[in-house]
Formats: structure tokens, sequence, C-alpha cells
């Protein structure tokens, strides 16, 4: 399934589901309140809310039900509880630091790391990205999210992809000259990463993706475009660290809660740094950046000034 958060005619925020590629579902209007009006109030209780949405047999033309056409998708999960962004593809990792002449430090094969993001700076598809006054180096990021559906502390690598409920495209936006200033400091990435993180265009439910199951991650070929033009290209197989690892580092003494999200980190190829500008200059106002992942949609947003 493919859960949305979509605006109406008439502002209104409603949450629900996919029908088909054409209707959506708000869901709080179909089960007449018995199903919340957002994703983050579902998740806390999903097990039991899924119970409730599997029993529905909608068509089109029912009480709400609505064309895709005249409803504007939002970030399908717009206020999440917390943003961990993590630094699991190798080859990403080790480009990135070869731009800098330095190699992979031994400490990256023993840990998956992450930073915390802005988690009140979400995004969805279609959005205008607004890039930050003093940046010229405007990058995007090719990632995959899973969204924490389970609270769950000190989770055993066993038990740990029962806390995810599912995954969505995320682009991690990077004002690259504004992190690098940071990052000589020893702290960061903060404002570099502050300004915007885009999720959607919906999340689709772990099970959809059981059958692409390969090593540590999903055989789901992952695309960047900018303007039209193919500029990254890789697969979520390729991922050193599997999101069940990630949620094990995560939950190290600290309770995880439904409604948070972890970012994979970028995929190798998957953003101008580590092409470098001499490939494609950095992203301005104006260039529409299309991210897609297989089964999981395509994600297009534009850069505004």
């Amino acid at each position: 399934m493919r859960f949305i958060t979509f605006e109406k005619k008439d502002s209104r925020l409603c949450a629900g589901w996919l029908l088909d590629e054409d209707h959506v579902i708000d869901m709080f209007e179909v089960s007449v309140g018995k199903l919340p009006n957002n994703l983050l109030t579902f998740l806390k209780s999903c097990d039991e809310y899924m119970e409730q949405v599997r029993r529905y047999s909608l068509k089109p033309g029912q009480k709400g039900v609505y064309p895709i056409c005249e409803i504007r998708l939002k970030a399908p999960l717009p206020n999440p509880r917390s943003f961990r962004d993590f630094y699991a593809f190798e080859q990403h990792v080790r480009a990135a630091r070869e731009k800098r002449g330095l190699d992979i430090i031994p400490e990256w094969y023993k840990i998956p790391v992450f930073y915390f993001s802005n988690h009140l700076a979400i995004s969805g598809p279609g959005d205008q990205i607004q890039r930050p006054k003093k940046c010229d180096w405007l990058d995007f990021e090719l990632e995959i999210a899973c969204i924490i559906g389970k609270e769950g502390r000190d989770i055993p690598i066993e038990e740990a992809d029962n806390y995810i409920f599912g995954y969505c495209i995320l682009n991690d936006w990077s004002a690259r000259d504004l992190q690098r200033e940071e990052m000589k400091i020893g702290l960061g990435p903060a404002k570099g990463k502050d300004f915007s993180t885009t999720i959607g265009p919906w999340i689709v439910t772990k099970d959809e993706l059981a059958p692409f199951k390969q090593d540590k991650g999903f055989n789901l070929s992952m695309r960047a475009r900018v303007n039209g033009i193919l500029l990254s290209e890789g697969n979520m197989k390729d991922i050193y660290y599997s999101f069940g690892e990630m949620i094990v580092r995560a939950s190290q003494g600290v309770t995880l809660y439904p409604g948070e999200i972890l970012g994979s980190g970028t995929v190798g190829t998957g953003c101008i740094l580590e092409h470098g500008p001499e490939v494609h200059r950095w992203l301005e106002p104006g260039d529409m950046i299309e991210l897609e992942i297989e089964k999981l949609g395509i994600l297009r947003n534009t850069v505004i000034d």
C-alpha cells in the first residue's frame, strides 16, 4: 500500500492511501472518523489501524474517494518525530572523501553513523525549495528512508525489521559551501542541511518491497535527473549497512517511536559533490530535480531563489 498526505481544494490536509494510479482515499472520511486524519497518529497504532484498512473495498465515486487530479500531494509524513540521517553507502563515502583528499577511516566499517537533521523543515513532492542565502553550492542527495512504526529500545538485529512501517524517497538537500565551513570546526552538518529535507511522494509499506530483498538492501534502481538529464544511477542493494543495523544503532540506550525517520545516506553517484562541479554545476534557481527509486515513485522539486 502507498500511504499519503494530501491537500483538498478547500486547503484541508487529509491522510489516506492510493486506491489506484488515479484515485486517493481520505481515510478519516471513509471510516467516518474511525481512522485518524493524519499519518503520525496512524503510525502510533498502525497495527490496529492496518487491520481496519484491510477491511475496506472501495471504488471510484464512493464517498471519501477523490480523483488524484483534484488534490495536491504533500510530504507523506509532514511532521515526523525526528529525522536521523545515516551514511550507509560505501561508494558515496569513498567518493565524497576522495574529493577532499581523504580515505575512508576504519571506524566507518565498525558502526553505522548518523546525524540529526531538522525534522521541522520537511517538504514534499512538487514543493519549491528555496536556496539558502549565502549558498552558492546547492546540492541534492538521492536517498531512501524508512519510517518507524513501532516503539522500541535496545532493539536486537533479528527483530529490527519488525519496527519498520514502510519506505519512501528522500532528498537530503545540502548547502555544500555552508557545510564545508562547519565541518572544518569538527561539528555538523548543521546549517548546511537545516533548510529542507524532501520526502515522498508516498510511503510504501514494507511488504511491497519484500520480494526485492537482496543482500542488506533491495534490488531497486535509483536515479536522479536534473532538468531531465540523468546524472545519478545506483541500486539500493549496494548499501553497506541494512536498515535493521541502523535501527539497532539508533535504539541503543534510546527509545525509538512511531513516526521517526531514518535516512540511508546518499547512494553512490547520488549527488553533485561526487561528480564535481566540473561535471555538473551546482543547482540554481529554476532547476528541476527528479529522484526516482523503483517501486517508490518519482519525487520532483524545483529550486527557487
